[in-house]
Parts: C-alpha cells; structure tokens; sequence
C-alpha cells in the first residue's frame, strides 16, 4: 500500500509549468495523479478525490445537512463528481458549454484562459429551498476570489437560503484570503496546503524546448468507429443524485469493457482519455479495468495552452495541438501521449467535429497507437 504521508504532499502533487501567453498568472499547477493533463492510474486519482471526500465527510458528520456539491470546469469536474458520489450528495457542474432551454449564472474566472463559467440557474432554483449547503469543489484554490463570484450571485438572488464551503485538493489561500472566507463564515477543507510565494520563479526557470506537434485536420489514415451509449446518460451539468451518477458509469464502463476488452484477449496496456469538461466516466472506467488486471491510465483534453520541456523534472514533455470535439473552432491539447494496446476515447459531444475528431484520431495514431475505439456517452438525439 502506498505511503499516504508522502502522496499528498505539496511536493507530490504541486508540479509547476508555464501557461503560455498568460501574464495574469504565468505558472500552472499541474497535479500528476488528477487525471488531467498527466496520465495516470484512475485508481489513484480516485483514492486522491476519496480521501479530499473523508474531510469533507468528517467536516459535517456531526449535522444532517442536506449538501449540493458545485465541481468547477474544467479541471475539477471529475473532483465534484466524485466527492457526490461517495458522499451521495446533489451534485452539478459549473460549464462553458451550452445547455439548452435553460437560464444561467455568469460569472469569470479571471486568470484562466477561458473566463467564463455557467451555472444552471433553473436547476439552482429547483432544489435552492431544500438543501443546506452548497460546497464548491476544486483542484486548487490560490485565492479564492472566483468562488466568492458565484457565492455573490447566489446570495443575492437567494439570500440566507444555504451555507457555503470550498473543497480543493490543493490550498494556496494567504492569510488575507482566508480571513476574507473566515468573516463570512466560508468554510475551507482541503487535502494540502501549498506556498505559492516562489512558482512564478519556478516556472521561468525552465526552457521550454519540449516537442510541439502541431494540429493534423486532414482525415486520418485508420478510420475509427463511433459508438453509442445513450443507456443511462446522465449530464451533470443538470444537477444530479451521487449514487445515480454511480450507477450511470459502472453501467458505462462494463459495456465499453464488453464492447473492446472481452473481445480483444492481447490487450494488456490502455489509456482511457476524457474530453475537456468529461473527465470523471473516463477515470471511473480505467478504475474498472485496472480492477481486471489491465495497465490502464487516464487523462483528458484540455483547453489548457501549456508550454512543454525537455528537463526531467518538468511534469509535461509533448504538447499536441487539437481542435475539440465540440466546436471545431475550438483550439485545445492534450500532452504526454504514450503507445498503448487500446486506445478509449469517452465523450459526451453530442455533434462530433470533423476536425476535433481528425486531429484527436491523428496525435493518438502518431504517437504509435493503432487499436482506437471512440464512444460517445450522451443523451438521444
């Protein structure tokens, strides 16, 4: 078993890269066992959300609050997700993609690269008189100020309806910051906390001479098939139930095994990569097949432009530039591809772009994979 005392340590899951063109905030924190940007087990990244779940859990086990858990796009989604499912919570998304027939809740996220988040109003107002606690869920936390945007908005429109907490892995807040969440009586639970004093300097520091492939559009030489999964979506960008969600993705990840694995013996290694905002189905299922004795790792496009190195002790070496498989004008990335057996791909894209499609399909077969299955999980159209 793994010596927890030295996984969740500042050390362990604080890797600094450079955000390319950002002077907001020239570093990012690159957490290595999220399932992110860096493949990884999902059965590791899942023990990482589990144990963020048992402080929450031990924050409230003396009331009976009922709990909605709020995860935020991109890169926490699949935090959220997982702390509703083991503590059987509501649970939503915040979103910069479009729901139909629904009103919002705008507010920015100032130092990321794309700013604006959504929160759906309807759903919000649906359940706004029957829960006692909303807690935000997040990677890392530096200060705070995007959560307090969207506490601001709520208590606003719905004042002194329901208590409010940040959940994140990492903790980066000052003491000024969390003061600030102290006088409003904003309760703050998190895995590690970390000094954010040098990553500017850190990140300088390295060269970024890293390999940079540039975006293939044109069809790619090896068609792969789309497959279907409508049974049992559930989109959490609509506020949904934690043991329902549970239920949607074992249903998932047994039928994407029966539809690959049990019909293909040799498989022994296997990524399984999320796309953008739909991380938590593509590590559940790599948990699943790790639990039948596959090498399998996990990790998701992104919209994250992040410079790459050479240097060993830099978290990302191979930059591949996309188009996302929801709006083809889109540009985004993923990093760190390797060769595997079995390539899965899970999306809830209900309209595929060609060129997002191309230029995922191209990277993955440059980089040596050949055996790619692309499923698409989302509701009946």
């Amino acid at each position: 078993m793994e010596n927890m005392d030295n996984i969740f340590s500042e050390n362990s899951l604080a890797k600094i890269a450079r955000r390319e063109n950002n002077n907001k905030r020239k570093y990012l924190v690159v957490n290595p066992y999220q399932g992110k940007h860096i493949p990884t087990s999902g059965k590791r990244a899942l023990n990482m959300f589990d144990a963020l779940a048992s402080k929450v859990r031990d924050k409230y086990s003396d009331c009976s609050e009922k709990i909605l858990i709020v995860g935020f796009a991109e890169t926490a989604t699949a935090i959220g997700a997982r702390l509703a499912v083991t503590l059987n919570t509501l649970y939503t998304q915040t979103t910069r993609e479009p729901i139909q027939n629904v009103e919002y809740l705008f507010f920015t996220e100032s130092h990321s690269h794309a700013t604006e988040q959504k929160l759906c109003k309807n759903d919000l107002e649906s359940v706004i008189d029957n829960i006692d606690r909303i807690i935000f869920a997040e990677d890392e936390i530096t200060t705070g100020s995007t959560i307090l945007k969207i506490i601001d908005i709520i208590e606003r429109l719905y004042p002194n309806k329901v208590k409010f907490s940040a959940a994140s892995l990492l903790n980066g807040m000052d003491d000024q910051s969390l003061l600030r969440y102290s006088e409003r009586n904003i309760d703050v639970i998190y895995l590690v906390k970390t000094h954010h004093e040098g990553y500017t300097e850190i990140a300088e520091s390295y060269i970024s001479d890293g390999v940079y492939h540039d975006k293939m559009c044109d069809a790619p030489e090896n068609h792969v098939n789309i497959i279907d999964i409508n049974k049992n979506y559930v989109n959490t960008r609509r506020i949904c139930r934690g043991n329902e969600y549970l239920a949607a993705c074992d249903t998932l990840a047994h039928n994407i095994w029966e539809c690959v694995l049990n019909k293909n013996k040799n498989v022994r290694t296997a990524v399984v990569i999320g796309t953008e905002e739909f991380m938590y189905p593509a590590i559940h299922t790599t948990t699943y097949l790790e639990s039948l004795g596959i090498n399998a790792v996990t990790h998701s496009t992104t919209r994250s432009p992040i410079e790459v190195s050479t240097n060993e002790n830099y978290p990302l070496h191979a930059r591949y530039s996309l188009s996302s498989l929801y709006d083809g004008e889109r540009q985004t990335f993923i990093y760190d591809i390797g060769k595997y057996d079995a390539v899965i791909i899970i999306t809830d894209s209900t309209d595929i772009s060609n060129v997002g499609y191309n230029s995922l399909i191209n990277a993955l077969q440059k980089a040596g994979s050949e055996n790619i299955y692309l499923f698409r999980w989302c509701a009946d159209e």
